[in-house]
């Protein structure tokens, strides 16, 4: 069982506190916030839990082995730092930080210290993007050759970040591990329909080697919650909707154009309609999935699936995105190399 401390306890942080707090895996030691009205429901809520406004008091606590750090983005890099300084194990959520400089430093730092560092992309422990994952590897659905994500709401407006860096990290994680590479380019466009210079739709086109493509569609200003993903690929379709039941969440559609370059110019290109597949996929939550994964790392310490450098790509294009954003052009993204890996994955 690991000893783990909670940073922020709001919105996403109440469903950080409810995991940690029911999974066996977890001794949820301490939770850490500024709000002095939430921590008062903490100790209401559950009793056993030490609560305080002060990070350094946490930390100093032997026993608390890892860091939960769910609070606002512009902190994570800071607290991060701070906690790997410490000694201890973290996962930060997404954005894990709001610069490819800080992403680099945090992940360098947490590999001298040889410390685990893990992202909150959740969506990759769903356990549809891994069976998607393996449709491509196993060559079920052919080449990928474009990916589609569409994540809409009618969400809470922030005032600290836009919906590009509040919603498109979760897409972003699961283009580049089904791509299973870097895009060269991203050209995002948006409006501001409801705050002045805060994009509450963004619509961003990542370019990868090889003439793949892939699509992430996101806002704020919507009337239906959507969660979509289209994979495209030469033998099949795939499309992934997260709003319908787990038995029909991910469909494998037999569909696509067959060409006969031998056949006549009228007859080339031939439309294949199949049957529709609906994969079985594993129904536990995703938040718990990955708060058990981080358990498993730091007992065993070990590399997680979303590590530093999982973190590093994701802020890259989030990073290089937003620069479009403004820029109303296309943004090539640089070639990151990860850090060697000087641990075994979990």
């Amino acid at each position: 069982m690991s000893g783990i401390g909670l940073v922020g306890v709001g919105k996403w942080g109440a469903n950080w506190l409810r995991t940690l707090a029911s999974i066996p895996e977890v001794s949820l030691r301490w939770c850490c916030d500024l709000n002095e009205a939430l921590l008062a429901k903490v100790r209401k809520d559950h009793p056993t839990i030490s609560t305080t406004t002060s990070f350094d008091e946490l930390l100093r606590d032997a026993a608390t082995e890892g860091i939960v750090i769910a609070s606002a983005a512009p902190s994570h890099f800071a607290l991060a730092k701070k906690a790997i300084d410490a000694g201890k194990h973290v996962l930060v959520e997404k954005p894990m930080t709001l610069t490819s400089a800080d992403a680099l430093e945090l992940n360098r730092l947490a590999e001298r210290s040889r410390r685990v560092l893990m992202v909150g992309h959740l969506m990759e422990y769903h356990s549809a993007i891994p069976a998607i994952r393996r449709l491509i590897e196993n060559g079920d659905i052919g080449e990928v050759q474009r990916i589609e994500c569409r994540r809409a709401n009618h969400g809470v407006l922030r005032t600290d970040e836009n919906v590009w860096w509040s919603f498109a990290p979760h897409d972003i994680s699961i283009v580049l591990r089904l791509m299973g590479d870097m895009p060269v380019s991203v050209r995002c466009d948006g409006q501001c329909i409801v705050q002045p210079h805060i994009a509450d739709v963004v619509s961003g086109t990542l370019s990868f080697p090889g003439g793949r493509v892939a699509r992430i569609d996101v806002s704020w200003h919507d009337p239906v919650k959507v969660r979509e993903l289209k994979v495209y690929g030469t033998k099949k379709w795939v499309f992934f909707n997260d709003m319908l039941p787990w038995e029909r969440k991910v469909q494998v559609h037999d569909r696509g154009f067959d060409q006969s370059p031998s056949a006549p110019p009228h007859q080339r290109i031939t439309l294949r309609q199949g049957n529709v597949q609906s994969l079985t996929l594993d129904a536990t939550e995703p938040l718990v999935a990955e708060a058990r994964h981080f358990a498993e790392c730091i007992r065993k310490n070990a590399r997680p699936l979303t590590d530093g450098n999982a973190g590093i790509a994701v802020v890259s294009v989030l990073e290089h995105g937003d620069k479009s954003l403004q820029s109303k052009r296309e943004i090539p993204i640089p070639k990151h190399e990860p850090e060697a890996a000087s641990r075994k994955a979990a």
